[in-house]
C-alpha cells in the first residue's frame, strides 16, 4: 500500500524525528526515512538521537542524497558525554546544525519518568545514570561548562535546544543565550507533558525571539497532553510566524514519522489554520534555523 503524502510537505523540513540506528526501538531505519522525505518531495529533515551525535549519519546520506538537507546534531546526556564543551565543539566541527541541551539524561525527564509506571521508551535494559543534568549549580547558577557550551552555538551561528529541561532551567539558559548572542533558540515540544512550558512562558519566550516546538507527539495516545483543536488554537495565539511544527515520532509502535506529519498538517487545518500558517511552520521557518 502506497502512502498518499499532504502536497504541503512538499519543500518542508522536519526538525524533530528519530530513526535507527538506535538503543530504542524505531519504526524505520535512516534510508527508511530518508525514501518517505523523497516520496513528500521534503526539503530535508534533522537527525535526533537521544544517546549519540547524528553528524556522520547525515553527513554519509547527503553524499548519497545531495539535493536533501539532511543534518544532525548532538543531544547533551550521559551517553554523549553530558554537558561537556569539547564533545560540543566536535559536533559543531563535524557539522552540526543542532545541539540539544539534556533529554534522557535531564533531571527533569527522570523526574517524570520516575513517577510512570510504563518505559516510554521500551528498551529492553532499563538505561539509568547516577544522577539527573541540570544546567545549574546548588545556587541555581548556570554551570560554567554551560556558558562555554552557549558561546560555542553562538559562534557557530547554529540552533540551541532546550531538550527536557525543567521550564524554570529554560527560562535562565534562553537569558544566557541571549547574553552570548546566540540567536537561533528552539523551546522544544512546548506542550509535551515531560517539560511542559507554561502558556505565559510561551508568550515570553516569543518576545524574546524564541521559535516554539509544536508537536505531534503530545497529542498522540503516548501522551495525550493536549487536543489536537486545542492545538491549532495555541497555534494561533501565538502566532505561526514564531513556531515549528514537528513530530518527534520514529518509535516503534507508531506510525513513520512524515505519514505522522502529513496527518499533522491535516489535523491543524481541520482546526482552522490557514495553508499559509502551515507552511510558515514546516518550510520557512526550519530553514531558517539552519541557515539555509
Amino acid at each position: 500500500m502506497t502512502t498518499t503524502f499532504h502536497p504541503l510537505l512538499k519543500g518542508a523540513i522536519e526538525l524533530h524525528v528519530h530513526s535507527a540506528p538506535s538503543l530504542f526501538p524505531r519504526k524505520q531505519t535512516d534510508w527508511e526515512l530518508i525514501e518517505d522525505v523523497k516520496k513528500a518531495q521534503m526539503a530535508g529533515v534533522v537527525l535526533k538521537a537521544h544517546e549519540a551525535q547524528t553528524v556522520d549519519r547525515a553527513t554519509l546520506i547527503r553524499g548519497k542524497e545531495p539535493d536533501l538537507h539532511v543534518y544532525g546534531g548532538l543531544v547533551c546526556n550521559h551517553f554523549t558525554g553530558g554537558l561537556s564543551p569539547a564533545t560540543v565543539d566536535t559536533a559543531i566541527r563535524l557539522g552540526a546544525k543542532v545541539i540539544w541541551m539534556p533529554t534522557f539524561s535531564s533531571e527533569e525527564h527522570q523526574r517524570y519518568f520516575g513517577k510512570k509506571k510504563t518505559n516510554f521508551f521500551n528498551s529492553e535494559k532499563k538505561l539509568s545514570h547516577s544522577y539527573g543534568l541540570e544546567i545549574w549549580d546548588d545556587n541555581k547558577r548556570i554551570l560554567s561548562e554551560v556558558h562555554e557550551i552557549l558561546e560555542l552555538i553562538a559562534e557557530a551561528d547554529i540552533v540551541l535546544a532546550t531538550g527536557h529541561l525543567a521550564p524554570a532551567e529554560v527560562s535562565v539558559l534562553v537569558d544566557a543565550a541571549i547574553e552570548h548572542k546566540v540567536e537561533k533558540i528552539l523551546i522544544q515540544h512546548t506542550d509535551l507533558g515531560i517539560a511542559r512550558i507554561p502558556h505565559k512562558l510561551e508568550f515570553e519566550l516569543i518576545k524574546k525571539g524564541c521559535i516554539l516546538e509544536k508537536c505531534y507527539l503530545a497529542c498522540s495516545d503516548d501522551f495525550n497532553d493536549i487536543k489536537k483543536e486545542e492545538m491549532a488554537q495555541s497555534i494561533k495565539a501565538l502566532d505561526a510566524n514564531s513556531c515549528v511544527m514537528v513530530t518527534d515520532y520514529g518509535q516503534s509502535h507508531n506510525i513513520p514519522p512524515i505519514e505522522a506529519l502529513s496527518q499533522f498538517i491535516d489535523d491543524m487545518l481541520r482546526g482552522g489554520l490557514s495553508d499559509k500558517e502551515i507552511t510558515k511552520m514546516i518550510v520557512d521557518n526550519p530553514k531558517q534555523l539552519l541557515g539555509l
